[in-house]
């Protein structure tokens, strides 16, 4: 999001719970609108809980210029309220007080953060749903409105490769500081869901493959930050993905899945979602990276 600077000094509307106007000032977002301060200058837009509608309508002021754009961080609590704002937004080319005139395409810039469909807690079944299922909700309602696909500027967070870029940055910088002098090689990537943090691993794990080959066939000699090899994905059983028997040896009969659980916008290759190695929790994988890397 901090690469985004052009829309730092815009006065985006963001989405999601927590924080989400200390978080986007964090980033570098100098001026946001919240859900909810959209819905209390404007308490005519949400009509889907009745119970909510003040009688009478009170008057506020509205927001002082045209929204020209949407972050969205996480799920919202109140999926109705979130979804029918930022379609409002979307329709009316960021003012939601206008009349609707000719819908605008393509419509004002949206840039969005985890993907992920499914995620795990403390409930028994793992299938929580995450901010990738209010996507998808948002992409349908767009599209069975307008006729039109929802595009995004951004799509940012796993599976996306510049996320698995970001880290191996962060884990540089960190031997550097260390004082490490033989460059890093090798990233193990750990996660338990294989359509979002095996998927996005493998498909790091190509990116650094091909950067490689070009490397050496162009005779070019690799600085420190270049010299990333490889990155491994290590599936573990202690979250999304479960496995209730022993830790299988053979990966591939066990992360092929005939429902791909990844964003519209990432084509589904079956080899993507196969982990180089499966254990069983958190701690395995890193003794599994410890004996991989000779380290007692």
């Amino acid at each position: 999001m901090r690469l985004f600077s052009q829309f730092h000094h815009k006065c985006m509307l963001v989405a999601g719970q927590g924080p989400v106007e200390e978080n986007a000032q964090d980033l570098g977002f100098k001026h946001v609108v919240t859900i909810e301060a959209l819905r209390k200058a404007y308490p005519l837009l949400d009509m889907v809980d009745q119970n909510r509608v003040p009688t009478p309508l009170p008057w506020f002021p509205s927001i002082s210029s045209n929204l020209p754009g949407v972050i969205l961080f996480g799920e919202p609590v109140r999926w109705e309220t979130s979804l029918q704002l930022i379609t409002d937004v979307l329709l009316s080319n960021g003012n939601p007080d206008s009349e609707l005139q000719d819908i605008p395409y393509p419509h004002l810039p949206v840039l969005a953060c985890n993907m992920d469909l499914l995620w795990m807690a403390e409930a028994k079944m793992p299938s929580r749903i995450g901010h990738g299922t209010f996507l998808l909700c948002l992409e349908n309602i767009y599209k069975k409105v307008t006729g039109r696909e929802l595009k995004y500027e951004a799509l940012i967070g796993k599976p996306s490769t510049v996320t698995y870029r970001y880290a191996a940055y962060l884990i540089q910088e960190q031997a550097e500081k260390q004082g490490w002098k033989a460059p890093i090689r090798r990233l193990y990537a750990v996660g338990d869901n294989p359509m979002s943090d095996v998927y996005g691993a493998n498909l790091y794990n190509n990116y650094l493959k091909s950067a490689h080959q070009n490397q050496v066939q162009a005779g070019v000699k690799r600085s420190l930050q270049t010299a990333m090899e490889s990155c491994e994905s290590i599936l573990v059983c202690t979250g999304v993905y479960r496995h209730n028997a022993d830790v299988p040896s053979k990966t591939k009969e066990c992360t092929m899945e005939s429902v791909f659980h990844g964003h519209r916008d990432f084509c589904f290759d079956p080899s993507l979602v196969e982990a180089s190695h499966i254990v069983q929790d958190v701690n395995d994988a890193v003794q599994l990276a410890f004996k991989k890397e000779n380290w007692s």
